[in-house]
């Protein structure tokens, strides 16, 4: 016995979408390795201030820890790049403004890849490899 099946190219195309795997978008990816390091910031005995969890507005955490004001900026560092090479657009600006609240400036790079394949890119509900070895003090 044959089965012949008439799938409508709309038909196919929802079935493949629920098949494939879904890469994490770039606000994903940012909220992943904000959870990352806001978890070795409270395990550090960090308090927060202010969270903040938009793409490309720095800091993303506002912090005291033993009555001083730290400034950290969080980026997710997908694989190859390297997550200790710290690259902000607007640094001497967040310097200035840490300055002026005599906060320290601290940066948080967290490494990310796919757990199966370095290559592939990190997709949802799949594992995945985290480099991330603290803040690192910027000024």
């Amino acid at each position: 016995m044959i089965l012949v099946f008439r799938l409508r190219m709309s038909d196919s195309m929802i079935l493949e979408d629920n098949i494939l795997p879904q890469p994490l978008s770039e606000l994903k990816l940012h909220q992943l390795a904000m959870n990352i390091a806001g978890k070795d910031l409270e395990k550090n005995n960090y308090e927060f201030l202010s969270v903040n969890s938009k793409l490309k507005k720095d800091p993303q955490f506002v912090c005291t820890k033993n009555k001083k004001l730290f400034f950290i900026i969080v980026q997710a560092i997908i694989y190859p790049k390297n997550p200790k090479n710290i690259e902000i657009a607007d640094l001497e600006n967040l310097k200035e403004h840490a300055n002026k609240f005599n906060a320290t400036l601290f940066f948080a790079g967290v490494g990310l890849a796919n757990a199966e394949n370095y290559e592939y890119p990190i997709f949802k509900d799949s594992d995945y490899i985290v480099n991330f070895n603290g803040i690192e003090k910027i000024s």
